[in-house]
Formats: structure tokens, C-alpha cells, sequence
């Protein structure tokens, strides 16, 4: 059997879990075959979320099917709430922060952009939470998610607007939104942003993705905060995927440091112990330096390869889970990838009409059919444009008199926390009430 979700296939079916798929239906297509300089040429400093792309750019998967892969490690926020301590709670927190970006690694497909109303949700007892997203605004474009505990032991939520704009060789991705993390039986909130993904090469050249930019996990109640440096690339390699940082008190005293790969793995050691690390490794790069005279370009790590020196002394958060032997030809999904667009009679009988596993162009083209996908994504494009053109024309009143018009699972508000503008989930999801949805697809 392929190596699946680290919580999810262990012992299918014997203790009542259900079995998740392994494959898709059919393989990826070879996106040899097409020029993206042709449509982006004319997008140079551009936002994307504005240009039409070919279907055959996308993986079949919704952002808001994306953004549920935040969930992947939930099994780190529940050994944070089963210790007592707060700074061994922010190491398991800032590990969670960096493993919800560790799924985007060689995944250059594009999802597609969820339409107005559009919705997800997911379900895993195996991993012990449930989660439910919508698309609540579609210009800009901006991804609500709720996600809670099996157990009412926390609540994740956020709402995303990715910025992405095109800057010739590359497509830089600007995650803008504040995600929380509340952990009931502490009375703690921690909130942070996500760094910033590019994807090179676009043009010509092997794709290759770098998240870079500081994260700050804040523990709202204590004051204690994790600074992490997702650091850029480097002229030769040396620091891709590196993350550096620290945990600190109120005081901004360091109490322990953090280091890893946002690829591979996330481990914690004494401050002074990763101030020698780098000091060496200074000391060893400019006598190689002297040596040769240059400093060669390194080979890009082998996928499976573990390239974090283990620093004496260091305890391991987390670590990635192995892709699955068909990664390659499934769009370099993970096994937990793999499972978000299932459709079986029990899910199709209880989802909403709104819910992405019914999307038409996404299920044509995880089906392998790209000329139906392309048809059905125009298709959805131009309904969604008429129903603009219908919104403009209302006024208020009717808005209030239609609740399909509007965002039916959230609504703007104060983040309590951090005293900004958020989508905070309204209730009543899970009552599978779902009368007066908008027809979408």
C-alpha cells in the first residue's frame, strides 16, 4: 500500500476509519506542450487573480481545497494542548505555522479560483477536526476558513487574500490575512501571517518554488512570540528552504531557537548552540573560499534527501511525511492532497450545492479530461460574470431580502485579537440547513 497521511491509513477500516483514496483517476497532463510566455508576456507587474489562464496551468483543486491543507500536521496542535508549559506549546504552534506551508513544495500547478459562494469542507475524524470554507468576496479575492477540533480542544480560522503578480521570470504569491489559532483550555490566541511563495522559471528552465519573508507567531495571553526568517534563496543555493529564528519572552529575551527546512523538518536547541552553528559555518565557508577562489553553486537536494545538519543538542518538532511513489504524476500531491477532492454517496449526500467537490471543471479535469475542464471552466466564468452584473443593479435592500447574495457562512468583523478587519465564521454550517444557496455551477 503507498505510504499515506501520517494519522490516516494506519489501521484502515478495523477501527472504523475510513479508507482514503491513493491515486487520482488519471495522471496529470505534460503542460510541455504550451507557452505561458504567450498569455503572460502582457501581465509583467500585473495581479494575476485579473488574467484568464488555460486550464491546463491549474491542478484540480480549489484554493479553498488548498488552504485545507493547512491542516495536514493537526496532530502538532494537539501535542501543544497536551502540555502544560507555554513556551513547549509555541514550539509545537511554530511548527504547525511552518508545516502549513510544507505541502506547496514543487506544487507549480495553479488551483482554481473559487467562485463568489463557492464552499469546502472536510471532515477527518482520523485527525480529530472538522473544517469549512468559503469564498466570501471575489473582487479582491478573499478565502474564509474555520476550522475546529473534533473535541472542542481549538479553533483555526483565517480569511486569505493572495496577492499574486508576475515579474517576468517568476510568479510571486503574497499571502495577505491573519490566521488564529485558539487553544480553549489554555484561554491562549496566537495569530501570524505566511511568508511569501514564488515560482521560477515560468518561462523556460525547471520550476522550482521559494517561500521567503519573516513569520510571527504572537501568544496573545503570555506575550511570548516565535520570529521566524523563511530565508530567500541565495546567489547559490545555500540557504533554499532554510528557516531560522527564535522563541522570546515579553522581555524579547531569547529563550530558545528554532532551525529546519519549511521542506523537510523543524527542530529547537539553545540559542548559544545555533549562534556557534552559524559562526562555524561562516568560518568553514570563507576558508573554502580561500581555498578555491569561488564558491561553487551547490546541487538542489534530492527530494527524499534529509539536508538539515542536526545541530548536538536539538530535539525534533516535525518532520514532512513522505510523498507517495505516484507524487510525481499527480500533480506532486501529498497523500493528504491526494484525498481532498473524494467524492463518494456519503459525502454527496450531506455537502451543500456550493461545495467544490461538485465543481464541474475541477472533477473534468481530475478525470483526465482537459478539453470538458476548459469548456466548463469558460462556462462557470461567464455565469459568474452575469451574476455580477445582476449584483451591481441591486441595491441593499434587496441584498438583505436575498440571503444568497451575500457570504452565507461568515461575515466581517474585528479580529478579536489583533483588532483588524477579518471573515469570522457566523454558525450554523454543520446544522445542514442549506436552503437559499446561490446556484453556482
Amino acid at each position: 500500500m503507498l505510504q499515506e497521511d501520517r494519522r490516516g491509513d494506519e489501521e484502515p477500516q478495523a477501527n472504523g476509519i475510513k479508507r482514503h483514496r491513493t491515486s487520482l483517476p488519471a495522471p496529470m497532463f505534460s503542460r510541455n506542450d504550451f507557452s505561458i510566455w504567450s498569455i503572460l508576456r502582457k501581465c509583467i507587474g500585473l495581479e494575476l487573480s485579473k488574467i484568464t489562464m488555460p486550464v491546463i496551468f491549474n491542478e484540480p483543486l480549489s484554493f479553498l481545497q488548498r488552504l485545507a491543507e493547512y491542516m495536514e500536521h493537526t496532530y502538532l496542535i494537539h501535542q501543544a494542548n497536551a502540555t502544560s508549559d507555554s513556551i513547549e506549546r509555541m514550539k509545537c504552534v511554530a511548527a504547525f505555522a511552518v508545516s502549513a506551508v510544507a505541502s506547496q513544495w514543487e506544487r507549480t500547478g495553479k488551483p482554481f479560483n473559487p467562485l463568489l459562494g463557492e464552499t469546502y469542507e472536510l471532515v477527518r475524524e482520523d485527525l480529530g477536526f472538522r473544517l469549512i470554507s468559503e469564498q466570501v468576496s471575489h473582487h479582491p479575492p478573499v478565502s474564509a476558513f474555520h476550522a475546529e477540533g473534533l473535541n472542542n480542544d481549538f479553533v483555526f480560522h483565517g480569511s486569505i487574500y493572495p496577492k499574486l503578480k508576475f515579474w517576468g521570470k517568476s510568479v510571486e504569491a503574497e499571502p495577505k490575512g491573519i490566521i488564529t489559532l485558539e487553544l480553549p483550555k489554555y484561554n491562549e490566541a496566537y495569530t501570524w501571517t505566511n511568508p511569501t511563495c514564488c515560482v521560477h522559471n515560468i518561462i523556460v528552465g525547471q520550476l522550482w518554488i521559494e517561500q521567503y519573508g519573516n513569520m510571527e507567531v504572537i501568544n496573545h495571553k503570555t506575550g511570548e512570540r516565535c520570529c521566524l526568517n523563511f530565508k530567500p534563496c541565495g546567489l547559490f543555493g545555500k540557504e533554499l528552504h532554510k528557516v531560522e529564528g527564535y522563541i522570546l519572552d515579553k522581555s524579547k529575551r531569547k529563550l530558545c531557537a528554532l532551525y529546519g527546512k519549511w521542506t523537510e523538518c523543524m527542530y529547537t536547541v539553545d540559542p548559544a548552540a545555533l549562534d556557534a552553528h552559524r559562526r562555524s559555518d561562516k568560518k568553514n565557508a570563507e576558508e573554502k573560499r580561500g581555498r578555491s577562489g569561488s564558491e561553487e553553486p551547490e546541487e538542489l537536494p534530492l527530494p527524499d534527501a534529509d539536508t538539515v545538519q542536526v545541530i548536538p543538542g536539538s530535539q525534533l518538532l516535525w518532520r514532512i511525511s513522505p510523498r507517495p511513489p505516484n507524487s510525481a504524476q499527480m500533480y506532486s500531491f501529498t497523500s493528504f492532497a491526494m484525498q481532498l477532492n473524494e467524492l463518494d454517496k456519503d459525502i454527496e449526500d450531506v455537502v451543500p450545492k456550493t461545495d467544490c467537490r461538485l465543481r464541474p471543471d475541477i472533477r473534468a479535469m481530475e478525470n483526465g479530461d482537459i478539453d470538458l475542464a476548459s469548456e466548463e471552466k469558460k462556462r462557470l466564468e461567464e455565469k459568474q460574470r452575469a451574476a455580477r452584473k445582476i449584483r451591481a443593479k441591486s441595491d441593499e435592500e434587496w441584498k438583505t431580502r436575498n440571503p444568497a447574495l451575500g457570504p452565507r457562512w461568515f461575515h466581517q468583523g474585528l479580529n478579536p485579537h489583533v483588532s483588524s478587519q477579518d471573515w469570522l465564521y457566523s454558525s450554523g454550517y454543520w446544522d445542514r440547513n442549506y436552503s437559499q444557496l446561490p446556484d453556482i455551477y
